[in-house]
């Protein structure tokens, strides 16, 4: 296990602390948006338009704005900036739920949301460099997710007793904290360098666009594997959310709340040990245990029934999430090592998994229609299987690659 030095280690608390309060204000607002603007008298078609207009449109900038926090200093700054224009958001959606007062916000959260995640890892990147970066990575993740049920819970019992509006107001309060949590970290502790992936002999020097995202051949495979993992798995939970509504509407909601603290609870408690797990063992058999965990879980949707074995279930879905999370990111670092380029491909990253996820719904759906529920799952599983296979045939072991054999082993892995 690599130890920090003694005068980071306030700024690796801190940055464990900072992701937890950031899963708190983010979470609070995602979920419930849709069901106040129905609340509030949008129709569904409108509703429906609305939201998979500002679900696309950051897919398109998620790229362009990673290439921009490569070249920010003031890593911190901007994860400031991105923070109040959440907060902002929040207080907007609180005050009315009319078209220009929810665009207006919408557009606060979209930005926000192209630039948090990858400054967060940039910021985690530039403290530990790139050989302690999984084991904070995984404590990062299990910070965020132990925030993620935090939220869920509050936000939960703020809206059954004071109304949605009052989540809202809960999120833009709760930026404060996650303000104190980032002024905590110290700017000294933040190589700019090592933060966006470049070379320490030459942290200026940043490798073309074109050649990181198109000539690396591994790094494409992930990339279309990530997307695959998320045609896969994102429609999953909220068939099985429409399949129990069918069969037992009374239990539909808490069931489907109760499935998704299990996931974020896994995450929470193993997210630590699979950054440390990933640093020892390499990449590509954690992640092939977790794409081949998604096939197994999509296959016991047909064939489990009862509310204790779906929960069980979804035991599985903490597993397959809590590995992709955290090792995507190290195989994006250990690919951009030397390139400078390390949030420009979490952007490329986060457009793929955008596209996968958007197109999951659209395919599940489909397959509900023609064939029935568990067609469906096992529509979905196949997906996944087809990225297990790919992964297993094509995609080597990434970690403590040489930088200078990146392009060759593209070459040779296509």
């Amino acid at each position: 296990m690599i130890s920090e030095p003694a005068t980071k280690s306030e700024s690796l608390r801190a940055l464990k602390w900072l992701n937890f309060f950031v899963a708190d204000v983010q979470t609070g607002l995602g979920p419930l948006i849709a069901a106040y603007l129905a609340s509030n008298g949008w129709s569904p078609a409108r509703l429906g338009v609305f939201l998979t207009l500002g679900g696309l449109i950051p897919i398109a900038l998620q790229i362009p704005a990673g290439g921009l926090v490569d070249g920010m200093r003031s890593k911190r700054g901007f994860a400031a900036l991105a923070i109040v224009l959440v907060a902002a958001g929040a207080l907007l959606l609180s005050r009315s739920a009319a078209l220009p007062t929810v665009a207006s916000a919408q557009v606060c959260l979209a930005v926000a949301g192209l630039f948090l995640a990858p400054i967060l890892n940039a910021i985690t990147l530039g403290i530990t460099g790139p050989d302690g970066f999984d084991l904070q990575l995984g404590r990062n993740q299990s910070f965020a997710a132990a925030g993620n049920v935090a939220a869920a819970l509050v936000a939960a019992g703020l809206s059954y007793k004071m109304g949605m509006r009052s989540v809202f107001l809960l999120s833009a309060v709760l930026s404060v904290p996650t303000l104190a949590c980032l002024s905590r970290i110290r700017a000294a502790d933040i190589d700019p360098g090592l933060a966006s992936g470049a070379a320490p002999e030459d942290s200026e020097k940043r490798a073309g666009v074109f050649r990181v995202l198109l000539e690396d051949r591994v790094l494409l495979i992930f990339l279309v594997c990530a997307a695959l993992f998320h045609l896969a798995n994102a429609a999953m939970l909220p068939q099985l959310g429409e399949m129990l509504a069918h069969g037992q509407s009374r239990m539909a909601g808490p069931m489907m709340s109760t499935c998704v603290l299990v996931t974020q609870l896994v995450i929470t408690f193993t997210a630590a040990s699979t950054g440390r797990l990933a640093g020892r063992v390499g990449r590509r058999p954690l992640l092939l245990a977790g794409f081949g965990v998604l096939v197994i879980r999509g296959a016991l949707y047909t064939v489990v029934h009862g509310n204790a074995a779906l929960i069980a279930v979804q035991l599985l879905d903490g597993v397959a999430n809590v590995i992709f999370g955290v090792v995507s990111a190290l195989v994006v670092a250990d690919r951009t090592r030397g390139t400078g380029r390390f949030n420009l491909v979490q952007g490329a990253l986060a457009t793929f998994v955008g596209i996968g996820a958007a197109l999951s719904t659209t395919y599940g759906g489909l397959l509900i229609k023609r064939f029935g529920y568990n067609a469906s799952f096992l529509g979905l599983a196949g997906v996944g299987l087809v990225a297990f296979l790919t992964l297993l045939v094509f995609f080597p072991e990434t970690l403590e690659t040489p930088p200078e054999l990146r392009l060759n082993e593209g070459e040779a892995a296509a």
